[in-house]
């Protein structure tokens, strides 16, 4: 038997740090949305009882290492399953880039093997154990738009944002999103007004929401990465309504509601950066199990 699942990219309109907490984590508000720029997993069951890992991408761990492995590890331990997986991951998100790829990969699997296995979890459960596996995981279960809270795990369902276009560039460096938690000085962080950008969502705001946008996390990587800082301002020049840093980074997306100055803004990156995407805002979440 075969199961199929979409795992949407995550970009954060809005990114708060608020304080480090005692277990090592830190205290976050994010205001995320997926958008159509999706990793395809596919998902056979194996009578072996054994997990594999299978994609066409170097960049793809085939073990324990990778977040899709430990999904399905974890739901194989949970339901005490006998059943085995198989799972191909074709790969379409940047890796490293903060848009959650493999939280949303692993998302993916979680969502597939409850069908596959016929264990019937709800996406409550689904994300509970998400969580375990990494803090974006939970709200890729959803997908959507959603406030998350805590360390990211404790998600808040909000209305998706108008249709617009999404231009990303990410340049041909990796981020560590521990190296620039490690380097952010919250005394001198600049933080997002969250509800103010949660307001504009709940109003159907398109410039409302370009104009909340922001990232505590920005200024650290633009300081570490010139590139990010340039990319901003290449998309700025091209006529972004909005321009922001995703996730730790280092991929810059920009909001865009005119179709010609979305392909006026990816045209004059491409020859800029070699992984440039443009796309739609997918505008909904997953139906709940």
């Amino acid at each position: 038997m075969q199961i199929f699942e979409k795992a949407p990219a995550k970009i954060n309109l809005s990114l708060d740090v608020l304080h480090k907490r005692n277990d090592g984590f830190h205290e976050v508000e994010m205001v995320m949305t997926t958008i159509d720029l999706a990793d395809r997993i596919e998902l056979t069951s194996l009578e072996s009882g054994k997990i594999t890992i299978e994609s066409e991408s170097r960049f793809v761990p085939n073990d324990q290492r990778n977040l899709a492995y430990r999904a399905a590890k974890l739901m194989k331990d949970q339901y005490k399953v006998n059943e085995g997986v198989n799972i191909f991951i074709e790969k379409n998100i940047p890796v490293a880039a903060g848009l959650a790829g493999g939280s949303s990969d692993a998302a993916a699997v979680l969502r597939g093997v409850n069908r596959l296995w016929n264990i019937h979890a709800s996406y409550d459960e689904l994300a509970e154990l998400g969580a375990k596996i990494g803090s974006d995981v939970a709200f890729c279960v959803y997908g959507g738009t959603a406030l998350a809270t805590g360390r990211g795990e404790k998600i808040t369902k909000l209305p998706s944002p108008p249709p617009c276009w999404v231009v990303l560039a990410k340049p041909s460096i990796g981020v560590s999103t521990q190296t620039i938690y490690q380097a952010l000085s919250l005394e001198k962080a600049v933080h997002p007004n969250t509800e103010a950008m949660i307001k504009a969502l709940h109003m159907g705001n398109f410039y409302g929401i370009c104009a909340e946008v922001g990232n505590t996390l920005e200024n650290v990587t633009m300081k570490l990465h010139e590139e990010v800082g340039q990319i901003k301002e290449q998309m700025r020049q091209a006529g972004a309504d909005a321009v922001l840093m995703s996730g730790s980074g280092p991929t810059v997306f920009s909001l865009v509601s005119q179709d010609a100055r979305a392909h006026r803004i990816y045209n004059s990156l491409k020859g800029f950066c070699e992984e440039v995407y443009m796309v739609r805002m997918l505008g909904y979440q997953e139906k709940t199990c």
